[in-house]
């Protein structure tokens, strides 16, 4: 079952357990330079507004309605990471942990692969939330990801047309399983408990079916975790997945009536700025090593060249950032002296 409240999608097995929750959605950030060079973690910058795809289903394409899910704008050349988080026991330090594939025009953001609903172990196709916070790119080597980047379908620049030759989707794909009951309930009898519970209490013109999609802009330092449970941790017969189409600005103000959010700042402003970036690494758990197929796409930069357009603005390199380090929760507590 999914629910959409506050901008987030609310995914969740009732049946399998009941911290069984994922929470995803969709973060504005900045869209690093396309240069070559690979760049931290750049911020959050709030979600993006997003609207079921059912209340405005008299303004879409009859294929959209077909596909249901939820709709998101982006403007041109705009970057987003897609956040994560996951329900947890109310007696135990742990969240509920599922394994997520996503796809970007039906292009499996991990592996390169066309879509298909199931899991696959080898190559692993899918990250392990919440051990995996967030996602900013397609995966095309160890430790590095290209940004995810709107793009207008057609022109040649997203994944899915220079993997698949075709523009037929757009948008983003993503599939839920939840870890098994069993499985979940040894992890929670493994982990120190919380608290003791006996003690503590109109009708307007379609809108025109050219859509959005995600092609690889720059080159960011973010690692995809292997899966530590095993192939055998997931429910493989309980899954629920959403489509995610995206709207330019123009078809989402048609569609929904809604402004879009003003353009984020370019990542050289912010920069300027001295505002912090980021990076994450889990040190106990394994990168995957990234996909060829993924790892021969052009980005955005290297095929505008080929097509002698220049779909990206403010694309000059930026000076070394102000870098935080993120390490993964520790649980451990310091004694300190007293």
């Amino acid at each position: 079952m999914i629910e959409l409240k506050n901008d987030e999608l609310l995914i969740q097995f009732p049946d399998v357990h009941e911290d069984a929750l994922c929470r995803v959605d969709f973060q504005r950030t900045l869209r690093i330079p396309d240069d070559n060079r690979d760049y931290p973690l750049p911020p959050g910058l709030g979600r993006f507004s997003v609207e079921h795809v059912e209340d405005h289903s008299s303004r879409l394409p009859a294929a959209w309605v077909e596909r249901g899910g939820v709709l998101l704008p982006m403007y041109q050349a705009e970057a987003l990471w897609i956040n994560f988080s996951s329900g947890s026991s109310s007696r135990r330090s742990i969240s509920y942990p599922f394994a997520v594939k996503i796809a970007a025009g039906k292009i499996n953001a991990v592996t390169g692969d066309e879509w298909t609903n199931g899991l696959a172990k080898d190559p692993q196709d899918y990250i392990v939330v919440p051990d995996q916070p967030w996602l900013d790119g397609f995966c095309v080597q160890k430790g590095l990801i290209r940004q995810f980047v709107a793009m207008p379908m057609g022109a040649g620049y997203t994944a899915e047309e220079q993997i698949s030759g075709t523009a037929a989707h757009g948008g983003i794909q993503i599939i839920v399983y939840p870890m098994k009951r069993d499985r979940y309930e040894k992890l929670v009898n493994r982990t120190t408990p919380l608290f003791d519970p006996d003690i503590c209490y109109s009708l307007a013109d379609p809108c025109e079916s050219v859509s959005m999609g995600l092609a690889p802009g720059g080159l960011m330092r973010q690692e995809i975790y292997e899966d530590k449970y095993g192939y055998d941790a997931w429910d493989t017969s309980r899954s629920s997945r959403c489509f995610i189409h995206i709207l330019n600005s123009a078809q989402w103000e048609i569609v929904t009536g809604k402004s879009v959010p003003r353009k984020p700042p370019s990542a050289a402003d912010y920069t300027k700025a001295a505002l912090p970036w980021f990076e994450y690494y889990d040190e106990k758990l394994c990168p995957l090593r990234g996909a060829k197929s993924l790892a021969g796409l052009d980005s955005i930069g290297a095929k505008s060249v080929k097509l002698s357009e220049k779909p990206l603005s403010e694309n000059a390199p930026i000076p070394e950032q102000k870098v935080i380090q993120i390490n993964s929760p520790s649980h451990q507590i310091k004694e300190g002296n007293w």
